[in-house]
């Protein structure tokens, strides 16, 4: 009885660990520093995050890596940093200057600094990069630049003294203005006197508005998004009416002709000159070459798609920009609860297939798109390092990402893997596959599957061409996306032109009688990627002024992450619509 009584005790603590575990990582996700309700001379935090080369967006560095000094107030109220917040390189330090709700303060002195010529220096070199700071107070953000340079007498300044107009509205903050003024020349061994004054003021504008001064709807010029739209649309007009119109046409003389060739004597039937889509009825549905990989860029390919609609939904519900790190959270949270999808999608294909090695195709799933992001992650993380960068991922955070991926997708993986198995995993082609696969004659060259694969993704490129400005302009420079509705009518107008640009290929191949349609359909979809890689690199170096080997790293490695993982959302979508064609064609017409 004592030892049935101990194995129950170690079972509850196990289960309170995991629990405990899976409480840690909900809060991580959607834990925040306060509730945004104060008080009359209540604690606000004034927290000092980054500071970086303004061209540079993503080269940042600790506030205090810099020879700043700090306030004279030492303890604050606890604040809770969250997962997003550490993949992002948010690093938030404490100013140590006391500020109080509705408590206004003269100019204040926060420190003097003896400017020493290893401190000058610094504060030169970064002056002359035209470095900027960030701080936050209650989530709001607020910019400033360091200093100044007059270029003709080669002497630099910096600001010294920050003052803060805040307004309110009730109990709460719905407005911050930084103005830095009193600016100092940078002399050696000079005493530099660091001051500050608060200004808190009545305020008109409410709280769930507060977010609205930072968006720039000059930039995000709704005229130019309804003229894209209009003009995607337009694009989609044409391809229905495309694949509607002159490919049902063709195939209802095809159908006629296959079905004239029926009635044939046998002997007549071999005698004639038969060609087109019908000739690989016994092949089409071969198993293609690299089935396993294939299959799981499948599965992978749902659940992408299932996170990006889930996401911009979101994103248009809750306004996930007002929030540090939401958006990184929202997309980590679905990625890991959608886990199912892909393991069911994968596997019921690749049972279909003929598939043995199910496990070795869940592990795959599973871990395709993590590999993929933590070993760019992992790349950077060294260069962030050796440069000292708050980009840099603390290992603490690395070792929640791991877990993440081994007790969460995992095991939900493995849920959607044995679902598809045993729900979805039976053949039902509607045509017999042949003993031998039959050869492939030879075409034109513009029938070539690789001609056909690069061609492909022209037009899904070309309808989301200009959002692909917007949201590049929003990650890399310091504008808030915030239009989700246009993206969200961008990404429907994706899905239904890459389905019928894959549509038209896959017919033409067939046509050709090649039946490798799996991977060139797949491929001709995904090919909108390189096209997308490639104006990264025209953006690169034609829209900014980024430079340096870190955000150089930072910026090709993160759009070679964005081009795969939209590539194989792209080609899931062109499998997809190629298969439901295939299927639909091929069931229709009698074959012997």
């Amino acid at each position: 009885m004592m030892n049935y009584s101990r194995e129950n005790l170690q079972n509850v603590i196990q289960w309170r660990n995991v629990i405990y575990f899976l409480y840690l990582f909900l809060v991580s996700i959607h834990a925040d520093e306060h509730n945004h309700v104060y008080e009359i001379n209540e604690e606000v935090v004034l927290w000092m995050n980054t500071v970086g080369p303004y061209h540079n967006r993503q080269e940042t560095y600790a506030y205090f890596s810099l020879p700043f000094c700090r306030g004279k107030k030492k303890t604050i109220s606890h604040h809770h940093e969250t997962l997003a917040e550490a993949l992002q390189g948010v690093e938030l330090k404490f100013s140590g200057i006391p500020i109080g709700f509705c408590r206004n303060e003269t100019s204040s002195k926060i420190c003097d600094l003896i400017l020493t010529e290893e401190k000058q220096k610094v504060f030169m070199y970064a002056v002359k990069n035209h470095y900027w700071y960030q701080m936050y107070i209650d989530g709001l953000p607020i910019w400033s630049i360091l200093g100044d340079v007059d270029q003709k007498n080669n002497l630099y300044y910096i600001w010294t003294h920050k003052k803060f107009d805040i307004g309110y509205n009730g109990n709460r903050i719905v407005d911050i203005n930084l103005t830095s003024e009193n600016k100092v020349l940078l002399e050696l061994n000079s005493q530099i006197q660091f001051t500050y004054e608060v200004h808190w003021k009545q305020s008109d504008i409410k709280f769930e508005n507060r977010f609205e001064k930072y968006l720039d709807p000059t930039f995000f010029q709704h005229r130019i998004h309804w003229f894209s739209i209009f003009n995607s649309f337009m694009m989609v007009i044409f391809l229905v009416g495309l694949v509607s119109m002159i490919l049902m046409r063709t195939l209802r003389k095809d159908y006629a002709r296959y079905s004239k060739d029926d009635d044939l004597e046998d002997l007549e039937r071999d005698l004639g000159d038969e060609y087109g889509w019908k000739q690989v009825h016994g092949d089409v549905f071969r198993r293609p070459p690299h089935s396993l990989l294939f299959c799981c860029m499948i599965g992978t390919g749902y659940q992408i798609t299932l996170v990006a609609l889930c996401v911009i939904i979101f994103a248009i519900l809750g306004d996930l920009y007002t929030e540090r790190g939401s958006l990184l959270s929202t997309t980590i949270f679905v990625y890991s609860i959608t886990s199912p999808v892909n393991g069911y999608f994968g596997s019921s294909l690749y049972t279909q297939m003929g598939g043995k090695k199910w496990i070795k195709q869940m592990m795959v799933s599973a871990f395709f798109i993590p590999v993929f992001v933590c070993g760019t992650a992992f790349f950077i993380n060294f260069i962030a390092i050796y440069y000292h960068a708050s980009r840099a991922v603390p290992f603490g955070t690395m070792i929640a990402v791991l877990c993440i991926c081994c007790f969460i997708i995992l095991p939900l993986t493995m849920v959607g893997t044995v679902l598809g198995r045993n729900l979805s995993g039976q053949p039902d082609y509607p045509c017999r596959i042949n003993a031998v696969p039959r050869p492939i004659p030879e075409k034109k060259w513009y029938m070539d599957p690789f001609v056909i694969i690069m061609l492909g993704g022209v037009l899904p490129f070309g309808s989301i061409f200009i959002e692909m400005f917007f949201i590049f302009t929003s990650f890399w420079a310091y504008k808030i996306y915030y239009v989700y509705g246009f993206m969200l009518l961008v990404f429907f107008i994706l899905i239904i032109v890459t389905m019928c640009v894959t549509i038209v290929c896959t017919y033409f191949l067939l046509n050709a009688e090649d039946y490798r349609w799996q991977w060139t359909s797949f491929l001709s979809a995904a090919s909108t990627s390189v096209y997308v890689y490639l104006y990264s690199i025209y953006y690169f170096f034609f829209k900014t002024k980024m430079y340096g080997l870190f955000q150089t790293a930072f910026y090709f490695g993160y759009m070679a992450l964005f081009s795969l993982v939209l590539g194989i959302m792209c080609g899931t979508l062109g499998y997809v619509g190629a298969s439901m064609f295939i299927r639909k064609i091929y069931g229709t017409v009698k074959i012997d």
